[in-house]
């Protein structure tokens, strides 16, 4: 079955965006090898505005090869857009109700794992409901102060198991934990 990988970047402080939704921060290394976490996908989960902004991105035509290339194996990806506002057509499918009933059916799907793109509401819609399987956070060498934080309003402990630890030559520490059930 397929795994729903939540793969994000957080500071050090625990925020995923500043306060103007800048981020700026993010560290790209090759070492990190986000071309290999993009062979083990087809599917990515966006919420709306997520989606907006990044779900048909589109790097300067003068843009590093690699970032293009990043960019053309996303899009190649299915996807899904959580929202409220019930569209139809495009390049993706969108979800307007019973979350758990759909994820759990996609996941049944033949193929390979999902990621869970965000943004910060979906993803703690998908806390809450339980429906994270790996949990794969890079932790930036950076503290903000402030911003949009990853955990919020949790309505109970989340229990974590950690899976495997990568250090980056940038001072990125990647931490991959499973929920403990």
């Amino acid at each position: 079955m397929k795994k729903v990988i939540l793969d994000l970047a957080v500071t050090l402080d625990g925020f995923i965006e500043g306060p103007k939704g800048e981020i700026d921060w993010c560290i790209m290394d090759e070492d990190m090898d986000f071309n290999g976490f993009l062979s083990g996908i087809d599917t990515i989960f966006y919420g709306r505005v997520s989606y907006d902004a990044w779900g048909n991105y589109q790097p300067a035509s003068n843009a590093p090869l690699a970032e293009q290339a990043i960019w053309e194996a996303i899009h190649a990806k299915k996807k899904y857009v959580f929202s409220a506002q019930d569209k139809e057509g495009g390049k993706a499918t969108y979800i307007s109700a019973d979350i758990a009933t759909e994820v759990n059916e996609i996941k049944k799907q033949g193929g390979k794992d999902i990621w869970l793109y965000g943004g910060a509401k979906l993803i703690k819609t998908f806390i809450q409901l339980g429906l994270i399987d790996v949990y794969r956070l890079s932790v930036h060498p950076t503290v903000l102060g402030t911003g949009k934080p990853l955990f919020e309003d949790l309505q109970e402990r989340l229990a974590l198991r950690l899976l495997k630890a990568n250090t980056f030559k940038s001072g990125v520490v990647q931490l991959i934990y499973e929920p403990i059930q």
